[in-house]
């Protein structure tokens, strides 16, 4: 086919849109809200496991130095633990640091503290307070830990890793079952929307058909009525996610409690994800609008 005659059928295509704009209003109104159930089902996924994951990074190890160490050793040590593989963060906590939080967490028995004790903490080692990157290999991590020099021991949960771990299994299956459930509803709408604004020109198919049009020639311009609508659809289904997920995205950050317990950065901001969300949008949009138009074709070509 030539190019002039590429460019009459896509011309074509554009043109059906607005001959046929409530049938085309109706096929955009279906895909927006099948990529809109879609795309806000896996963000929702992804800001789900990330906050598991933000909560599983206060999961963590507390090393304790041997008790004497001198602020070499200390040094040489930490520099040990951020060089291994898991490491996130590293923070010292000095003699002086442990025994107020000892106090602190023992209250009724400050007084006790301050009379027997005072401000001298040269009893009390040094430590550190360690979160890693992917709590399933804390127990492997603290082992590590353990084997530096001058610490006389690693200690963490692993249980609440293992919970973490099984939690974020389960939420997998079901945001993937969820995700893919409406896919499928998505799907089966779209093909169903399609096929009433093919069917409502399927005396239009049929001539074509008996004039000598060949079967690429009918279709093209059904493809690119379709491809165009889902771009529309993508479009807007974007613009519609970026406003929600902003408003949302802000009322929660601004929830210090909630953030303090997750950790700050276990919500993805939208700009971080803007780019891939816009072409997933745009490119499912299309691909599912052409080639929902162009199969629901067939019935009427074949005659």
């Amino acid at each position: 086919m030539k190019l002039s005659g590429i460019k009459y059928l896509a011309d074509q295509g554009v043109e059906n849109i607005w001959k046929n704009k409530m049938m085309a209003f109706a096929t955009f109104c279906v895909l927006l809200i099948s990529l809109l159930l879609v795309g806000i089902a896996g963000l929702f996924y992804i800001n789900l496991n990330s906050m598991i994951k933000g909560l599983g990074s206060q999961n963590e190890v507390v090393v304790i130095m041997n008790v004497g160490t001198t602020e070499e050793q200390n040094s040489a040590a930490e520099a040990a633990i951020k060089e291994l593989p898991n490491i996130d963060k590293v923070t010292f906590i000095s003699k002086e640091d442990a025994l107020s939080r000892q106090k602190a967490n023992l209250p009724n028995a400050e007084k006790i503290f301050d009379e027997y004790i005072g401000t001298d903490a040269s009893f009390m080692p040094d430590g550190f307070s360690v979160t890693v990157k992917d709590t399933d290999l804390i127990t492997e991590t603290t082992d590590k830990i353990s084997a530096i020099a001058n610490i006389q021991s690693a200690s963490a949960s692993p249980q609440v890793a293992e919970f973490l771990r099984e939690l974020r299994k389960v939420v997998s299956l079901i945001a993937g079952a969820i995700i893919i459930a409406l896919a499928v509803v998505s799907m089966i709408i779209i093909s169903n929307t399609t096929k009433a604004s093919v069917f409502a020109r399927r005396e239009e198919i049929q001539i074509m058909k008996y004039v000598g049009a060949t079967n690429a020639f009918i279709r093209m311009p059904f493809f690119v009525e379709g491809m165009v609508t889902g771009l529309f659809a993508g479009a807007g289904a974007y613009f519609i996610t970026w406003v929600v997920y902003r408003a949302v995205y802000n009322m929660i950050t601004e929830q210090g409690m909630l953030m303090n317990t997750f950790g700050v950065k276990s919500l993805i901001p939208f700009s971080d994800i803007r780019l891939p969300l816009a072409l997933a949008y745009l490119v499912f949009g299309a691909l599912i609008g052409a080639l929902g138009s162009v199969v629901s074709t067939r019935k009427h070509i074949d005659v």
